[in-house]
């Protein structure tokens, strides 16, 4: 669930970039795309891993 999840948040936030027309969401990490690039497998991913310990434990 977590790798589909992960995939999911980056080809939907690669999108956005895609229709906006940019190629960095930020300035902060030069070279790597901006936080946003960090991030956007990583909180779609921490939502899907709390629900299911809330659901399962």
């Amino acid at each position: 669930m977590l790798v589909l999840t992960a995939t999911a948040g980056d080809l939907i936030e690669s999108q956005v970039k895609r229709d906006l027309g940019i190629k960095d969401m930020g300035t902060l990490l030069p070279g790597h795309g901006g936080i946003m690039d960090r991030l956007d497998s990583i909180l779609p991913s921490a939502f899907v891993t709390w629900l299911i310990l809330t659901i399962f434990v």
